[in-house]
């Protein structure tokens, strides 16, 4: 299925793309984040298991298990703080 990614802040600098529109066999937030972790490199290092990356289907916060659907758009950013 084709699903839209968008990548925000830290995790968009080190990527270099804003977004892109992928070709996946993923059912779930979860193994998208692994296929691009496949990828290698900077998409390794920043969709690594271990960092703390939130994710949003169409706009709705979204947990690893979260199901996908064709033409979903997902965002994957680092947690934001302030105040």
């Amino acid at each position: 299925m084709k699903i839209r990614l968008l990548y925000f802040a830290a995790l968009r600098e080190a990527l270099g793309v804003e977004h892109e529109v992928v070709e996946t066999d993923a059912r779930t937030i979860a193994e998208l984040r692994a296929e691009l972790c496949a990828r290698g490199d900077a998409y390794a290092r920043g969709l690594a298991p271990g960092r703390n990356v939130r994710a949003a289907l169409n706009q709705v916060m979204a947990a690893p298990e979260t199901l996908l659907t064709p033409d979903a758009e997902v965002a994957f950013f680092p947690p934001v703080t302030g105040g």
